[in-house]
């Protein structure tokens, strides 16, 4: 199964400028999901970081994963966001950044759920520019219901 911008759209709360997932390629329901973020110039982050030498920021590399995962999370539970489902980064563990990612690169996203227990859930998950790994992380994530 994959996914243009209109359907993550409907499966993500997040919108410009932090939404970071263009396209999910494909997705195995529960286990894992493929997506990618096009990297392009105009992203705002690349004002500062660096204005001589662009580099998209590792904490954006994560967030882009994070988002790959609350997808695929959002779809094993089959729900889907709402203005009171929030899904927050509860960790970050073993991340490893190995390569700069710059504009014109197309960030390939993968992310496996290891494990769910209530309403925690872990993911690996890898960042690929062509076949080189970029980053990668275990992220640990939790919906809330709020208000």
């Amino acid at each position: 199964m994959t996914m243009d911008i209109h359907e993550i759209l409907k499966r993500l709360p997040h919108r410009y400028p932090f939404l970071l997932v263009d396209r999910v390629l494909e997705i195995e329901p529960g286990k894992s999901l493929r997506a990618l973020k096009n990297v392009t110039m105009n992203e705002p982050f690349f004002v500062g970081h660096f204005p001589h030498r662009p580099v998209m920021p590792g904490v954006m590399i994560l967030e882009a994963l994070a988002q790959a995962a609350a997808i695929l999370a959002f779809d094993k539970l089959g729900v889907r966001p709402d203005e009171k489902t929030v899904f927050y980064f509860a960790g970050i563990d073993r991340a490893r950044f190995k390569r700069p990612v710059e504009p014109g690169d197309q960030l390939m996203l993968h992310v496996t759920l290891d494990r769910m227990k209530a309403s925690i859930v872990k993911f690996t998950s890898v960042a690929r520019v062509d076949d080189a790994v970029v980053a990668e992380a275990d992220l640990l994530c939790t919906m809330r219901r709020v208000g």
